[in-house]
């Protein structure tokens, strides 16, 4: 725990926001949930309003909805396509520019922070790496990727950070349905891996942490790869 007072956004899991929840104020932060779809505009406002209801601002915005919807593309349908880039680009667009808006607000408050507000983007290394069977999902995080970049390009002036963090593979939920095979384990860990180890959650936390920080203040439209070096090109290790 940072510090930082965190409104819980879900939309299915309200488990799992509760017991999120629970951890934060165990620790003695102040956390609320809210079920909002991220895709939905209205709802993505009423979220935003009920935050700042409860909080009265806004400094730290971590857009991180994502699902995968799995198929060729000969084989995907309309409905796959659309849900994914749904969640997983507008809504994040959906997100930041709320956050946006609230920060121009706000302006810079130094006893805060140097920053008028941070944007962090959770994205994937599949913002480069093709994934044959995820175009839908790879389509989303390259598209993400520059709009990351293209929103930093147009706030950095008002000192409104914008970021994204990129990890491989994490220890989540999604991830380790695909590892409960020693076997598919192996061949991940062996030949996309070359560090030998799968992330844990906690990578991904103290990178976000350090983005949200005054301590990267000079850091504009950046994305930091999490990924035991799984997108410099792990093939040609021995292949000379």
């Amino acid at each position: 725990m940072a510090g930082a007072d965190v409104l819980i956004n879900y939309n299915g899991d309200r488990e799992g926001a509760l017991e999120t929840k629970k951890r934060i104020e165990e620790v003695g932060g102040r956390a609320e949930i809210f079920k909002a779809n991220v895709a939905r505009e209205d709802e993505v406002k009423a979220m935003f309003e009920f935050m700042m209801e409860k909080f009265g601002r806004l400094d730290i915005c971590v857009p991180n909805s994502a699902i995968q919807l799995n198929a060729n593309v000969d084989d995907m349908t309309l409905r796959q396509w659309q849900d994914v880039i749904d969640v997983n680009l507008t809504g994040l667009f959906l997100c930041a520019r709320e956050a946006v808006r609230i920060f121009k607000k706000q302006g810079i408050d130094r006893s805060v922070s140097y920053a008028a507000g941070k944007l962090i983007f959770i994205s994937s290394v599949h913002d480069i790496i093709p994934w044959e069977g995820h175009a839908n999902y790879a389509s989303a995080k390259g598209g993400l990727m520059l709009f990351m970049k293209s929103l930093a390009q147009e706030v950095a002036h008002l000192r409104i950070r914008v970021n994204a963090i990129s990890p491989g593979a994490i220890r989540t939920p999604m991830n380790v349905e695909k590892l409960t095979s020693p076997e598919l384990f192996e061949r991940l860990l062996l030949r996309l891996i070359p560090c030998k180890r799968i992330g844990e959650p906690e990578d991904v936390a103290h990178a976000a942490v350090w983005l949200a920080s005054d301590q990267s203040d000079y850091v504009y439209g950046t994305t930091i790869y999490l990924d035991g070096c799984m997108t410099l090109y792990p093939g040609f290790i021995g292949a000379g």
